[in-house]
């Protein structure tokens, strides 16, 4: 197995914001998650949920199986993203009590809180099949990309 952290995140931000070259958020949104799920390994789920009812997530674009929805606030690590607002970083989903099983092959998970005018728009989550398969630089390096993402979409509509 190939080490990851040669991961090249200031690449990604660049190959991201050149592929990014409309203000649609489903747009960026879609391209954001297939881009996600190709350019990093061992992964099995990237997508976006949106807060488009209180205390409420619900699904948006994404990549992989389909998914659970919708998702309250006070249920799983999407949840705990969206009620805290900061990155939620597992690296054993099944040692969470309240974790949402969408897919039982799911390992880890990253959550990242999307917030645009102190109001929170939605989370993107990650999910792999492997335990432990986020560390503290592709925590940083996956929320880089999501800075590309909102810089790049009009997301207070």
């Amino acid at each position: 197995m190939s080490s990851r952290t040669d991961t090249d995140y200031a690449s990604l931000a660049r190959q991201l914001h050149a592929l990014l070259d409309t203000r649609d958020w489903l747009t960026n949104a879609a391209q954001t998650s297939a881009f996600l799920m190709h350019a990093l390994d061992a992964l099995n789920w990237v997508g976006f949920y949106l807060q488009r009812q209180p205390e409420t997530l619900v699904l948006g674009p994404f990549q992989g199986q389909p998914a659970c929805n919708p998702i309250p606030f006070s249920r799983g690590v999407c949840g705990a993203a969206a009620r805290s607002r900061t990155t939620q970083r597992v690296d054993d989903v099944h040692a969470v009590a309240d974790h949402i099983a969408c897919d039982a092959a799911s390992r880890s998970e990253l959550v990242v809180p999307i917030v645009v005018a102190d109001r929170l728009w939605g989370v993107l989550d990650i999910d792999s099949p492997e335990a432990a398969r986020f560390s503290a630089a592709d925590q940083a390096g996956i929320e880089s990309l999501c800075r590309v993402f909102v810089e790049a979409s009009d997301l207070d509509g």
